[in-house]
Order: structure tokens, then C-alpha cells, then sequence
């Protein structure tokens, strides 16, 4: 089974949402083989390519002031740390992510799209590192076994650009507002970070469908065959 998964890097509820998910693909494992695929979805577009700031301030911008933003990371850093994630966002760069997405979009069918993805979550949210440099991508890269000299090469190009810009409006016109959302057989969507146990839930219903579908399909190709017997 397919899973899209639209979100950002310096999305904090898609790395906690990816945690949550990988705990009910471990539950699922003997049940169905989930194949996940990282699309491309920015929480601020409007960032200036080549600009980096604390994420504090950012948040502030956005949230109304300092101490809401201090109270929303502390609640996000505490949501995290229960997923076993050590979140640093005193040292968090807010960047523009549109590299970070053409460069998951070249990772995309090389077996390193979900390592890549977790390195650069780990990036921005534990190293404060800048993940709108691309000597910084390039050595995320390097981290998964990719050849920094050619991701460099890429990042310096256009290439993947026009792909990652049909990903951002494929988001738009699926209507998708919020991150992380998971996109199940390409028509089942499960929006936000839930808890594994929903996850399972879903999934299997999922699953039970497909199987009602398929007897569905047999039962009706068996009465035709029936038909043409007589």
C-alpha cells in the first residue's frame, strides 16, 4: 500500500507524526507492506531563499509575541520528547524549505527518500543546523550515502524545481491545509499527527475494503463466466 506523506521539514508535527506512524507500520508489519513516499508541502513559501533566522523569532512573527511563541515550543518540545524526540528549537533556523524538498524529490525511488527525510527533521530540529544551505543538504545527503558533489551540483541547478512546484499545487487542489496528512492508496486521507492506534485503525479498515472490492470483482467475474457457460 502506498503512503503519501505531505510535510515539511521545520514542521514540528511531522516529525512527531512520523514517529507515531512508523510505530503502527511496526504493528502492521506482518499484515501489509506500506511503501512511503515524501511529498512536498511549505509551511511558509514566503521565507527568503538564502535567509535563516531563530525559529523564536519566527514563531513570534507569526503567533503574537514572544511568550506565545516560548509557550507553543514548549509544548511541541514536550509532545516530542514523549516520542522519544529531544527537540533544541533554542537553536532552530526558520529557512525556506524548497531546496529541502527538490532534494527528497531526488531521493524519491533510490531506497534513502525516508533516511534523508529523518536526517533532515533531525537537521533543523536537534543540530540547528540550516536546512536552506545547501553545503548543509549536501552533507545531510552525504549522511544517507549520497554523493555530496552531485547533490551540490543539483541543489546549484534547476532541476527538480518544476516537480516540487507540481507537488506544492497537487497539495493545494487536494485541498490539503495542514501538516503532516497521509494519503492512503492515493484515496484515504488521515490529517495530522495522530496517535498509532488511529493509524491501525484506518489502515486496516483500508485493507478490509480492499478485500470486500476484490471479492466483489471475483464474485461478479464468476457470474459472467456463468452466463457464458450456458
Amino acid at each position: 500500500m502506498q503512503v503519501e506523506i505531505w510535510s515539511d521539514v521545520v514542521c514540528p508535527w511531522c516529525y512527531i507524526g512520523k514517529r507515531r506512524f512508523e510505530k503502527a507500520a511496526a504493528e502492521l508489519a506482518d499484515e501489509v507492506d506500506l511503501q512511503v513516499v515524501y511529498r512536498a508541502y511549505q509551511l511558509d513559501p514566503t521565507a527568503s531563499p538564502g535567509k535563516s533566522a531563530p525559529v523564536a523569532e519566527a514563531y513570534a512573527k507569526k503567533f503574537g509575541g514572544p511568550e506565545r511563541a516560548a509557550q507553543i515550543i514548549r509544548h511541541v518540545s514536550d509532545v516530542a520528547a514523549g516520542e522519544g524526540l529531544e527537540f533544541r528549537m533554542d537553536r532552530a533556523l526558520r529557512a525556506n524549505t524548497l531546496l529541502a524538498h527538490r532534494l527528497l524529490w531526488l531521493a524519491e525511488g533510490t531506497g534513502r527518500q525516508e533516511r534523508l527525510k529523518e536526517r533532515l527533521l533531525q537537521a533543523y530540529f536537534c543540530d540547528g543546523l540550516d536546512v536552506g544551505d545547501p553545503d548543509v543538504l549536501a552533507q545531510c545527503a552525504a549522511d544517507v550515502g549520497m554523493p555530496a558533489d552531485r547533490v551540490l551540483a543539483f541543489l546549484h541547478s534547476d532541476d527538480g524545481t518544476t516537480q516540487v512546484l507540481e507537488q506544492l499545487r497537487a497539495a493545494a487542489d487536494a485541498e490539503i491545509t495542514a501538516v503532516p496528512t497521509f494519503v492512503l492508496d492515493g484515496r484515504w486521507a488521515i490529517p495530522g499527527a495522530q496517535d498509532p492506534d488511529t493509524f491501525v485503525t484506518v489502515i486496516r479498515r483500508l485493507l478490509a475494503k480492499r478485500a470486500d472490492e476484490a471479492a466483489a470483482v471475483a464474485e461478479a467475474a464468476a457470474c459472467n463466466d456463468e452466463v457464458c457457460d450456458v
